[in-house]
């Protein structure tokens, strides 16, 4: 029997905890960059594995297209609930505020922790003799990590948009039956397959394309690019259709083994074509080979998307507190933890570690300190009211005892 709810007033665990595992697991992907054996990130480790490189890309394969996904999904449940000026303001206040607001607090700590390594390498001096920053235009402003919160808002700002058009011109709703009768067909063993399509045409358009990098983190400028818009784009789209057909969930997860499968065969395929565990980062320059690469590449990501969408909704659809803490905490964490990652990875270059014990040492302590702060200064505060839509009471009250009808 189905373990999932297709009540839509229930709450859909698997997927909320999957959300937070979506963003918990930034940590590991930005830690493990100082392992790889191809060194691409700002603090290299002597320690160095290709079983980081494979993390690193598997990690980056499904996270943030199935963050997309269930984003999609929980948006369009958050417009029937609260209607269209109700999502706005919630919207603003959860994702713009503080995207706006933390942007300010995490790039000058990553830029602390850039000079602070700067210095220890300069022999304990701020080396003065740098290039000058470049000017912040629209096309170079850095987003970091916080990009996720930029790409939020435009496919909001889309789905808001077409919503409307929708409603002008399909007054008796023809054109949304059909569209449901049509993410019924869409929704089956072949749908990573349709999804992968536009994603890889993006891909083999992509210039200098890297397939370990898989799609380009818009993490600079404010304007996506194609292959980024494609393929999160679509995985917000199928959110949204999901949640009008609620009822397509247990299909979803019936077909976890065959999703799981299809994963690691197509995974293990697209890392091979990257270049394998010391991955190739040169980009492929003949075109027929591009478009294989980004065929390969579009359908893992899809396949390792609904593997995970799959596999939550088998495993993790019953409530579990521990699991409703970590995702409630989850955006805090990768709110803050880049530069937390950062500082971890310097201060592990000379420890007497292992590579897996200076990366299990950073993972750890960044969550101990994200867990604490989060739990000091967030869940029972006016922080945790914006970032989270409620503030937990320090303490709940104690029920009054019922009293025995006579």
């Amino acid at each position: 029997m189905s373990s999932t709810s297709i009540h839509p007033t229930e709450r859909l665990h698997g997927l909320d905890a999957l959300r937070g595992i979506a963003l918990i697991l930034g940590v590991v992907l930005h830690a493990s960059l100082s392992y790889l054996p191809t060194p691409i990130w700002l603090f290299p480790d002597d320690q160095t594995s290709t079983v980081a490189s494979v993390m690193f890309f598997a990690i980056h394969l499904f996270r943030m297209t199935t963050f997309f996904l269930i984003a999609g999904l929980f948006a369009h449940l958050l417009l029937g609930r609260r209607g269209v000026w109700g999502f706005v303001k919630d919207r603003a206040g959860r994702i713009a505020n503080p995207m706006f607001g933390m942007w300010w607090v995490v790039f000058p700590a990553v830029i602390a922790v850039i000079v602070w390594k700067a210095a220890i390498d300069n022999g304990g001096s701020i080396p003065t003799d740098g290039p000058p920053p470049p000017p912040l235009t629209l096309e170079t402003f850095p987003l970091l990590h916080l990009w996720f919160l930029w790409v939020l808002l435009l496919l909001y700002a889309g789905f808001l948009s077409v919503r409307l058009i929708g409603q002008r011109i399909d007054r008796n709703g023809t054109l949304a039956k059909g569209l449901d009768r049509l993410t019924d067909l869409l929704i089956g063993p072949w749908t990573p397959a349709v999804l992968a399509a536009p994603l890889a045409l993006a891909l083999w358009l992509t210039p200098d394309w890297i397939v370990f990098f898989g799609i380009p983190t818009p993490d600079k400028g404010f304007v996506p690019n194609p292959a980024a818009i494609t393929g999160f784009g679509l995985a917000f789209t199928l959110g949204i259709l999901l949640d009008r057909r609620r009822d397509l969930l247990p299909r979803i997860e019936r077909l976890w083994p065959l999703f799981t499968l299809v994963a690691i065969g197509t995974c293990t395929g697209a890392l091979m074509i990257s270049g394998g565990p010391v991955p190739s980062l040169v980009p492929i320059t003949d075109p027929s080979m591009k478009a294989f690469a980004a065929a390969v590449y579009a359908f893992a990501v899809f396949t390792a998307t609904f593997a995970a969408i799959s596999l939550s909704l088998r495993f993790m659809s019953g409530y579990s507190a521990v699991r409703r803490y970590l995702a409630d905490a989850s955006y805090w964490i990768y709110l803050i933890h880049l530069p937390l990652v950062m500082a971890g990875q310097v201060l592990m270059l000379d420890a007497p570690l292992p590579w897996w014990g200076k990366l299990g040492g950073i993972v750890l302590g960044v969550l101990a300190v994200s867990l604490i702060t989060y739990e000091l200064l967030v869940r029972h505060t006016f922080v945790g009211k914006a970032l989270n839509g409620r503030r937990v009471p320090w303490r709940r009250r104690a029920l009054p005892h019922a009293v025995p009808a006579e």
